[in-house]
């Protein structure tokens, strides 16, 4: 589910995993119980896992003609399987295998339940049928999703993947919607290699062009030039072998690295070399190369294909609620005791590290936000999801999924927490919010901290164990105590035992373990300082002066905040209170209601309108911040107060922090004046109850004004109603709409069968009747009625017969037959036969 988010960035699955025994699911993550055991029936050994690549095919509308043309392009010792997945009317028998098997000499067959596939040979999925492959056999399947709701391309190339890993191959041909395209992505995922027909070339470029745009098609060229590029890649197939070790291949490895590093800044000497020569294996196999000095030189001359091949190592293979066994006990072992504890204010963190596409940060989100409902909760979640790859994490932002992904999501999600599209769904802002996306490198960027849930999957497969190792350290330090660390089935954390323990060892969540390794984890997770001076390393009075002189600084430092320094206090950008430096309580008072930090809220009278437009002002950039000044009544009195906004920039935080400085100004002496006349004394009371009354104006002004943002949020709440109630009706729209065009695919592919069959038969009546015109004898066709059908050029000798005669009775036709009742020869026939008699029929030769 993983794409690294260091260079290598791949979230394949190295091999297959055999489900859980006796289960067979619709996702075509556990196609058969790895005992084989057969629904119904006794079990039976499972086959091993095919030694050839297995190619799979996929299309609906218009998808005969791009069958027919790949297979006359296959030669008949290419050595690879091939299944043929299509989109049936599930109500009606296909001819599809025998309209294949017309344009190939390869065997063609219909799949079958428990068929092992062999190469050389096609099998075509049958009508109403779901079909995945499990240690090289075809399994079958009742469909469990509706109709116009199925994916039996999808769901056969994801089992394929499982199942063959480097050896599969997926092809998307002719059709509508985007079924396919997730399929690619998991076949990229375990390494295979993705084809797609051209757009231009395909009768409906639906399908081809979804895969296409998504980036899961590493090949797109018309179906006819397909094969061959087949065979070329066909020598990556081979079985993993270890690095070479010739200097001149590890010097090849070498500059192409460096060659990836200098063009891209990512380095991949920390990942496993196997799975980089694959890769770049693959790359050489299309440009015809074999040496790897060369292919470094080519990387120099031809830039574009550095970042080719950067792509082919940063494969993003995810989806929603992968391994879905896992994420049930996520959801019921382990969000809730970490979700205990959590008040109002408080916020729930979790980091998706190697994020791909974005589908497991928002199925841990789906998890929280249903927790959250069920329980009546009320806390704020922060999901931050990183990888490396730029697109994806932008694609991620987006939250735009393809239709297919309802094969992973259930109905009452999709309708929840999705927003129905032309183009597939859309992830609701609800959920949207609760995620924040970046780019970020995990084994290079520092980690995010005090951490509830981290999840990294399938990612530190494709890492050297030097780099597994750094990456457990810096994951026990980015989670607080009690954490819990979500990996693959295929990670673990088993060198690192005194820092995690076990919660569930078949899913691998692990919970952080507080002990004298942390201390060693830390080490290794944070950067070293840098080292001492070296006079304070060594003995003697130098030694002895460092530390006085080091305290005598600290012991200043402190006197002269105590004595000069004005009241401060650190917040973050939203005025949340973070540290307070002196006495801040002729300025700051804890306000009433419920409890909060934010200095606005808690700021005295006058002084929290200038403090909120000052922080709705923002910071000052590049030079001294204004020293604003507010008249404050503290304790009956009028005080003349100061304050001051600063920007600070911690190295180890993303946001910036602002210091809010508050000083009273000093007392001004009073001017020699005489007493104050009774007139002026009269007046400043006047102005004052006039200052009182316009103050009384604002606040009823301000209440009224609130009272019509509540009503104005009630009619929001309204109008969202019916809004969410129009979605619902578009949504059975929509929901009809595609029910009514997988019915028009289907018809179409009946129409083209029939079509097909009706050349056929066209055929065969032109051979028939090119057969009756060069056979010597006359020949009359009769119906049951003795009405003429059909005659041969020959029977005119006989009978005096024309074109319009067809159809009348033979009673009719005058014969130049004499001694001879042959209307009672015909009748006596059609006895025989309505009888099941055996041939009937006499020879006679024409009155010349």
């Amino acid at each position: 589910m993983k794409k690294a988010t260091g260079p290598a960035s791949s979230r394949s699955a190295p091999a297959a995993r055999a489900p859980a025994a006796g289960t067979r699911k619709a996702l075509g993550t556990s196609a058969r119980a790895a005992t084989g055991a057969r629904p119904g029936g006794a079990a039976r050994p499972a086959p091993a896992a095919a030694g050839f690549p297995v190619v799979a095919l996929g299309a609906s509308a218009g998808g005969l003609e791009a069958y027919e043309a790949f297979f006359r392009s296959v030669p008949p010792d290419l050595g690879m399987a091939y299944v043929v997945v299509s989109h049936l009317d599930p109500s009606h028998a296909s001819i599809l295998t025998e309209i294949v098997q017309r344009a190939t000499s390869l065997p063609a067959v219909e799949a079958s339940d428990g068929l092992a596939v062999e190469p050389n040979h096609i099998y075509v999925i049958p009508p109403n049928r779901d079909l995945t492959i499990f240690h090289g056999a075809l399994q079958l399947t009742s469909p469990e999703q509706p109709r116009g709701q199925r994916m039996p391309i999808d769901l056969f190339f994801r089992s394929l993947a499982e199942d063959q890993g480097e050896r599969a191959i997926g092809v998307v041909l002719s059709g509508t919607g985007s079924d396919g395209s997730l399929g690619l992505r998991a076949i990229l995922g375990a390494g295979g290699v993705t084809f797609a027909q051209s757009p231009e070339t395909a009768k409906y470029d639906g399908m081809p062009s979804s895969a296409i745009q998504a980036g899961y098609a590493t090949h797109v060229l018309p179906v006819e030039e397909m094969p061959e590029l087949m065979r070329k890649v066909s020598r990556a197939f081979q079985p993993q072998r270890p690095l070479p070790p010739a200097p001149a291949a590890l010097r090849g490895l070498g500059l192409v690295l460096a060659t990836l590093r200098a063009r891209t800044g990512h380095d991949f000497t920390l990942y496993k070399k196997s799975t980089v020569l694959r890769r770049i294996e693959r790359r050489m196999v299309q440009h015809d190369l074999s040496d790897l000095e060369v292919y470094a030189r080519y990387l120099k001359e031809h830039p574009a294909e550095v970042q080719v091949l950067f792509k082919e190592l940063l494969i993003n293979v995810t989806s929603f609620f992968r391994d879905p066994e896992a994420f049930a006990v996520l959801q019921q072992d382990v969000l809730p005791g970490l979700c205990k504890g959590k008040v109002e204010g408080s916020v729930f963190r979790a980091w998706v590290a190697g994020c791909a596409t974005g589908e497991e940060a928002y199925s841990i989100a789906i998890l929280l936000r249903e927790l959250m409902d069920e329980r009546s909760l009320d806390f704020k979640v922060k999901i931050y999801a990183t990888d490396l790859d730029d697109d994806a994490v932008a694609r991620a932002r987006v939250g735009a999924y393809p239709p297919s992904i309802v094969q992973d999501v259930t109905p009452e999600r999709l309708r929840r927490f999705f927003t129905k599209e032309e183009a597939g769904y859309r992830v609701k802002k609800e959920l949207r919010e609760m995620v924040v996306f970046a780019t970020q490198n995990v084994l290079r960027d520092p980690p995010f901290t005090r951490l509830d849930l981290l999840s990294c999957r399938n990612l530190m497969i494709y890492l050297e164990p030097e780099a597994q190792d750094r990456l457990i350290s810096s994951f026990h330090y980015a989670l607080r105590p009690g954490g819990v660390l979500f990996l693959s089935p295929s990670e673990s954390t088993s060198h690192h035992a005194d820092l995690f323990k076990p919660i569930n060892r078949k899913w691998t969540l692990f919970r952080t373990v507080a002990s004298a390794a942390a201390t060693r984890a830390l080490r290794a997770a944070v950067p070293a300082p840098a080292p001492a001076d070296t006079a304070a390393s060594q003995g003697g009075a130098g030694s002895d002066r460092k530390p006085r002189e080091s305290s005598v600084v600290e012991l200043t430092n402190r006197a002269l905040l105590r004595s000069f320094a004005p009241a401060s206090v650190a917040t973050d950008l939203a005025g949340n209170i973070l540290y307070v430096h002196g006495d801040t309580a002729p300025f700051l008072r804890p306000a009433p209601g419920q409890a909060t930090l934010n200095v606005v809220e808690m700021a005295r009278g006058e002084l929290q309108q200038e403090l909120r437009a000052a922080f709705r002002a923002g910071l000052p950039r590049g030079k001294s911040p204004p020293r604003r000044e507010v008249q404050l009544t503290v304790d009956g009195g009028r005080r003349t107060v100061w304050f001051s906004l600063h920007p600070l920039q911690l190295p180890e935080r993303s946001e910036g922090l602002v210091l809010v400085t508050f000083q009273e100004a000093p007392s001004k002496p009073a001017a020699g004046r005489g007493p104050v006349r009774p007139l002026e004394r009269g007046k400043v009371k006047e102005l004052e109850r006039a200052l009182a009354s316009s103050r009384d104006f604002l606040r009823t002004t301000v209440e009224e004004q609130q009272a019509s943002t509540e009503e104005l949020k009630s009619m929001n709440e309204e109008l969202q109603s019916t809004n969410e109630e129009l979605q619902s009706t578009n949504e059975e729209l929509e929901t009809s709409k595609e029910e009514l065009q997988s019915v028009n695919e289907e018809l179409v592919t009946v129409n083209a069968e029939l079509q097909s069959k009706i050349e056929q038969l066209a055929d065969m009546q032109n051979d028939m009747r090119n057969l009756l015109d060069s056979v010597s004898a006359g020949t009359i066709f009769l119906d049951d009625q003795l009405n003429i059908r059909r005659f041969s050029r020959e029977a005119t000798r006989v009978f005096r017969l024309v074109a319009t005669d067809v159809g009348r009775p033979l009673l009719d036709i005058k014969t130049d037959l004499e001694g001879l009742d042959l209307l009672e020869v015909a009748r006596g026939c059609s006895t025989r036969w309505s009888r099941g008699s055996g041939r009937c029929g006499r020879s006679v030769a024409p009155s010349t």
